[in-house]
């Protein structure tokens, strides 16, 4: 009988397609030549491995869609800025991970299988599945070494999610940051976080709801002095029609939103505020506004819904007038604002190189 014959009649003979009469023919053949037994034994292994090697293969392209939808520079970001959700990555995925390395493995010993250069008997089988133990050893190993830096590890920020987000600035480079009281009002915890992506805990030192003003003071051993802040606080107004811009966190990264200022009053004629035409999102609240200069002219604390562009933003004076109401002895730092601008005669890409450093994300939480 040929190969392809015997071939064909075992693939029959195992599937079921099989006569019940051939099929009895067919036992008592396999009886008396023990070599056919022994093939259909090799081959009924080779078609369950083969069916193993499918099933890998169908999650390993599952695997490399979801890659390709992966945009590989935002993730670098986003786990630089959220140290916890790479814990949660590797706890859900650390599974996904090993079965795409074995993939690979699997796939050599099919290659191998095919082209008749590998049998069990041959040494170089038992050598292979000594190596490939030992890859799932150090996987294991590796795995449980991960889990146990992540278990000891320091993250900056708690590991839920903000419930609210708005921007600061720094009033000082020990630690002062302003943002507006009604980003802060309610929270049971604000961390500020940097352009960098570390997170700070702060406490909230002075809320002034009249003028929509909080201070916050950075109370936190890993946050080092950021010295002389690069602007200074206008204390008299500001004139229609000039350029003025902010920097804020509506997102994750800081977006610069240029704009001019159109009117001397706020909502309703509020003379403590500016409106300013000015792309202002969620998460603006809190940002500096600033004229060409870089000199701060006033705080965002909001957006004209019914305006198309038209934001508000509390007058640098009011939020000097807040500063100095501060109780004493409700800051054990000093709070001395500077008076020199070092902004001024700066391009406006070059101010706000200079501004990335001092101004924060403000992230709020709540039980």
């Amino acid at each position: 009988m040929k190969d392809d014959q015997l071939l064909d009649m075992i693939e029959r003979y195992l599937s079921g397609e099989m006569p019940a009469a051939e099929r009895t023919q067919f036992d008592a053949l396999c009886k008396k030549d023990a070599t056919i037994s022994a093939k259909i034994a090799g081959h009924k292994e080779f078609t369950g491995l083969m069916k193993q090697y499918n099933d890998r293969l169908n999650l390993q392209n599952r695997l490399d869609k979801i890659h390709q939808e992966i945009d590989v520079h935002m993730l670098k970001d986003d786990l630089m800025a959220h140290p916890s959700w790479v814990v949660q990555m590797w706890r859900n995925h650390h599974s996904k991970i090993s079965v795409a390395a074995s993939v690979a493995i699997l796939a050599v010993l099919i290659i191998l299988y095919f082209t008749g250069d590998l049998s069990n008997r041959d040494p170089r089988f038992q050598q292979l599945k000594a190596d490939v133990e030992r890859v799932k050893k150090e996987q294991d190993k590796l795995g449980a070494k991960t889990d146990n830096i992540i278990k000891a590890g320091k993250t900056t920020g708690p590991a839920i999610s903000a419930k609210f987000r708005g921007t600061g600035f720094a009033l000082t480079g020990n630690g002062y940051i302003v943002t507006n009281n009604h980003v802060v009002n309610g929270a049971d915890s604000v961390y500020v976080q940097n352009a960098e992506g570390e997170s700070f805990h702060t406490k909230v030192v002075y809320t002034d709801p009249l003028y929509d003003v909080a201070i916050l003071q950075i109370n936190d051993a890993a946050f080092k002095n950021l010295g002389a802040v690069p602007y200074s606080f206008k204390k008299t107004k500001s004139d229609l029609g000039e350029a003025v811009y902010t920097l804020g966190y509506p997102g994750d990264d800081l977006k610069f939103g240029p704009g001019a200022l159109t009117a001397g009053t706020g909502f309703h004629g509020d003379t403590t505020e500016y409106e300013l035409f000015i792309p202002v999102n969620p998460g603006n609240s809190g940002g500096p506004l600033l004229d060409d200069k870089g000199n701060i002219i006033g705080v965002i604390n909001g957006k004209q819904t019914q305006t198309q562009g038209a934001a508000f933003a509390v007058k640098s004076n009011y939020l000097l007038k807040a500063i100095q109401s501060i109780p004493a002895d409700s800051l054990n730092k000093s709070l001395t604002l500077n008076t020199k601008n070092t902004l001024a005669n700066l391009t406006r890409t070059q101010q706000i190189k200079k501004l990335r450093n001092y101004v924060f994300m403000v992230k709020v939480y709540n039980q």
